[in-house]
């Protein structure tokens, strides 16, 4: 067996999520989210475990439109990085888009050098058309609010970097 392996998340795994988050949102690195959401969206979670199942990285895709979904909250556990896993992570996260039919990945983040030697370029314009950012902007979901650069979520995205990978 190799050193880890990535995997779908299953719902015992969300509080091994948030404990491995939980500094990653306490610096303001990542958005906390309370535990109903993690539950809700358990299906969109990939995660990597060590030889002896011990969750080491998660990372989430959400779909936002038709060709477009978003990389979230993706972690890895501090002696864990440098390692492969969050590129094992995202790689997997890519391959569920294809799947999905998506061509584009968003992510909006302060980890600009892992996402650019990703594939990701930095973007500064709106990436959807006019009558996509209407229909985006009925969503409840607070990732679309912040992909969409909403005024009530600044203050949870100042100084993070809108990128881009086109599939």
């Amino acid at each position: 067996m190799s050193e880890f392996s990535v995997r779908p998340a299953r719902t015992g795994d969300i509080p091994e999520i948030e404990t491995l988050i939980a500094p990653l949102v306490e610096s303001r690195v990542l958005l906390g989210k309370d535990r109903v959401v993690f539950y809700e969206a358990v299906q969109e979670f990939r995660v990597a475990e060590d030889a002896e199942g011990r969750l080491i990285g998660c990372g989430a895709l959400h779909v936002m439109w038709e060709d477009l979904g978003e990389v979230r909250t993706l972690a890895v556990a501090d002696h864990w990085r440098g390692r492969g896993v969050g590129n094992a992570i995202l790689e997997s996260l890519e391959a569920e888009a294809r799947d999905l039919g998506l061509s584009r990945l968003f992510c909006l983040t302060f980890e600009t050098g892992f996402f650019g030697r990703n594939g990701f370029d930095e973007i500064e314009e709106s990436i959807v058309s006019p009558d996509v950012y209407a229909e985006l902007v009925r969503s409840p979901d607070e990732g679309v609010a912040e992909f969409l650069d909403l005024s009530r979520v600044k203050p949870n995205t100042l100084g993070n970097t809108r990128m881009l990978k086109q599939l």
